[in-house]
């Protein structure tokens, strides 16, 4: 029942668990249908869209409401599979009257740069680092605006994150991973590390996810890179790495190489690598 050459379950349509009270948890089993937002779900042949999203949202968001937070961010295209600890996106809304509000497929919501300062003041701070950081990239927001923008907030909770979120905020970063690592580098006190480091080889040119440049210790600079599960995991991944660290080295970079544990883990080995190798103690404890 439900094979892939018949037609889409649903016709294609997303639809809540009360539709199939009964079905629910044997179509996630058999892996016919996923979770689109919490509560939501979709046949798994349908592809992403803007109007899959606002579908989505329309079936539990009141319509006389405003789309913000998380989902706001979501529903603008802005990838959020790690804006926050869940990947998977609740729906938030609100009744109070806000005044940066834009209306996408008929679902009213925040306005990006209204959904950028909401992020920077509530969430957690790397997650609201990596957020901004990714409103940023989309090109939907600029920082200088943000910030002029966020003085109609001070006073409120999380105005001094918020503030702290913009300064370090940049376009540049191009994965949350990267985003927490930087983060973690300005926590420690090494200072403002560059962003997709360009390295001249004699073939090739390489790009590092961070550096000092600027910082040579022995004749030789420092990078980092944020190695995923996702693109960094197969035994080919690996050897692709290893090579090309390899080649880094001989251009006088020393390449250290973050996991996701690196960054989530209760043990300071990151900023004890970096603070060896830039002779410099890193500032303790973490502060996340």
């Amino acid at each position: 029942m439900f094979q892939y050459d018949e037609p889409y379950y649903f016709a294609g349509i997303p639809f809540t668990a009360r539709q199939v009270p009964r079905k629910l948890a044997w179509l996630l089993g058999r892996g016919q249908i996923r979770q689109l937002l919490k509560g939501v779900y979709i046949d798994v042949r349908v592809r992403d869209s803007s109007q899959l999203r606002s579908d989505a949202l329309r079936l539990v968001v009141p319509p006389d409401a405003v789309v913000c937070g998380r989902a706001a961010a979501w529903l603008h295209g802005i990838d959020t599979t790690a804006l926050g600890a869940e990947d998977l996106i609740q729906p938030e809304w609100t009744h109070q009257p806000i005044t940066e509000v834009v209306e996408v497929d008929g679902i009213r919501v925040t306005s990006p740069a209204a959904t950028a300062l909401g992020l920077a003041m509530r969430l957690p701070r790397p997650f609201a680092l990596s957020a901004v950081d990714a409103i940023l990239r989309s090109g939907k927001a600029d920082r200088l605006a943000l910030r002029a923008a966020s003085a109609a907030y001070e006073g409120h909770r999380g105005y001094r994150q918020c503030q702290t979120i913009l300064r370090y905020a940049d376009r540049r970063a191009a994965s949350p991973g990267e985003s927490w690592l930087r983060l973690r580098l300005l926590d420690a006190g090494f200072g403002t590390p560059d962003l997709q480091v360009r390295v001249d080889g004699p073939s090739r040119v390489y790009r590092l996810d961070l550096g000092y440049p600027g910082r040579v210790v022995d004749g030789r600079r420092l990078g980092l890179e944020y190695d995923s599960d996702q693109w960094h995991s197969t035994q080919k991944q690996q050897l692709r790495d290893e090579t090309r660290r390899t080649e880094l080295d001989g251009l006088g970079w020393h390449v250290i190489s973050v996991r996701r544990t690196d960054l989530w883990g209760s043990y300071p080995a990151l900023e004890l690598a970096v603070g060896a190798f830039l002779c410099q103690e890193p500032r303790l404890p973490r502060r996340w």
